[in-house]
């Protein structure tokens, strides 16, 4: 059973097949009419469910369209129809939608759903987010910059603003694909003491920079967040605000990365909050690549779960 759960729970060998062969399929499509299938249809007789616990607008298109095109079928719920973990079980949800489906993508609020889904489900489970980590999200920011720069080992990554699920997932990214990472962020917003250790441990250079204007110095990529998560009250809105302030992602900020340094953002943004609008649609930004790589970094992982 192969659930991709976390990046750094998955073999390095297995993420960079799937990086590898995500740039493959995108290629392979180059031309084509958006609403064609794929020639290879490996999910061909497969059935997919896509839950849904939190709101979505790229999981959700990516996933459904990345299956439609490898020639499978969809069916998404909601965790209003669900009532996930509300009346039934999660264990008995999984076990009962595995003599449904062959693959199940959930994105959910608390990770002990995730993994109780994948302890007792008889299908793949994928991670579509939950407040802890973004694992799908970050294997298209992978393929991204492979695509504009070529190999990301030995790069420096900076992301600025809240040690966020997003965060979290890079971190784990960069110990597994060999890049350095700078965090810049406030102390009461730092990633998980956890995934800290984790980058140390694994040798690659972790460090976190309270000054945005250091931090980006030698960068090949910067990275930002929105600054209220979904998750997050609506009372901590304007604390956070006057926290991250410092940290927005402008023009200054980027001349001091490398002349050919990337922009990236995983969307929804809330322009000239953490990043201005001069940066999201200036000549460092690869924000809509970025989003259209998570329909092909997706159909990787969904076939490498499957093993088609």
């Amino acid at each position: 059973m192969k659930h991709f759960l976390d990046i750094h729970t998955t073999a390095k060998p297995e993420l960079r097949g799937m990086v590898d062969s995500a740039l493959s399929m995108k290629a392979a499509r180059n031309g084509r009419p958006k609403g064609t299938p794929d020639d290879d249809q490996p999910l061909a007789g497969h059935m997919v469910a896509l839950i849904f616990e939190k709101p979505s607008t790229r999981t959700r298109v990516s996933f459904d369209v990345g299956v439609r095109q490898m020639g499978g079928q969809t069916m998404v719920l909601s965790g209003k129809e669900m009532q996930l973990g509300h009346g039934e079980t999660i264990a008995d949800t999984a076990r009962v939608l595995s003599r449904y489906v062959d693959l199940i993508m959930i994105r959910t609020f608390e990770e002990a759903t995730l993994h109780e889904m994948a302890e007792y489900a008889t299908v793949p489970v994928i991670n579509g987010l939950t407040n802890r980590t973004h694992p799908c999200q970050i294997m298209a920011d992978i393929m991204t910059y492979e695509e504009k720069r070529g190999p990301i080992t030995g790069k420096k990554v900076v992301w600025a603003g809240d040690g966020n699920n997003v965060c979290a997932s890079f971190i784990h990214a960069a110990a597994q694909f060999g890049f350095d990472f700078t965090f810049t962020g406030p102390q009461t917003l730092d990633p998980e003491a956890e995934w800290q250790g984790l980058a140390r441990n694994a040798g690659i250079g972790f460090s976190i920079e309270r000054d945005p204007l250091k931090a980006v110095e030698g960068a090949d990529l910067v990275v930002t967040d929105t600054w209220v998560s979904m998750h997050d009250p609506e009372s901590a809105k304007e604390r956070r605000h006057n926290q991250l302030r410092p940290y927005q992602v402008n023009e200054a900020l980027m001349e001091r990365a490398n002349p050919d340094a990337l922009f990236m953002h995983c969307l929804p943004a809330h322009r000239n909050d953490e990043a201005t609008s001069a940066v999201m649609d200036g000549p460092h930004s690869v924000i809509f690549d970025e989003a259209e790589n998570r329909l092909h970094a997706q159909k990787a992982v969904m076939r490498w779960c499957l093993g088609v």
